[in-house]
């Protein structure tokens, strides 16, 4: 079975996107003006990899935790929160950093590498729904 991802922000994230999922270490401090329904704690980056601010060694240490943490089992746990609320609808993965805020070489986040993460593990391309990145965080096309 498929599932469909998609990434946004909190702060742009609109629930007619799709079901909004946490991805981050904490909680939003502020309102939200939707219910948060679930959170995926096995894409969620630690505590430890928010102190790195270099793009290069976060992106080859969040991969390194993904891929530790295995395929099957990130499938396995989108898979049941997909299966709690709506299968066809996409999970929206969400975190709070907004592209059309951050400036060079900090224009990424963690998502723009989980989304190239899954592409490359199912060829399924997931999209961004907020702000797109610039084009020097944009993710490489996979053809």
């Amino acid at each position: 079975m498929d599932i469909k991802l998609a990434t946004c922000t909190y702060q742009e994230f609109m629930p007619d996107m799709g079901t909004p999922v946490r991805t981050t270490v904490g909680r939003p401090r502020f309102d939200l003006p939707y219910p948060l329904t679930a959170h995926a704690k096995l894409v969620t980056p630690t505590k430890e990899l928010l102190g790195i601010n270099a793009r290069d060694a976060y992106e080859f240490s969040y991969r390194r935790l993904l891929n530790a943490r295995g395929f099957g089992p990130v499938r396995d746990e989108l898979l049941r929160i997909a299966g709690a609320y709506d299968l066809d609808s996409p999970l929206v993965l969400l975190c709070f950093d907004r592209y059309d805020k951050l400036t060079p070489p900090d224009d990424w986040c963690h998502r723009l590498f989980l989304a190239k993460w899954w592409a490359e593990q199912t060829g399924q391309e997931v999209p961004e729904l907020g702000a797109p990145p610039r084009a020097s965080a944009a993710p490489a096309t996979l053809f």
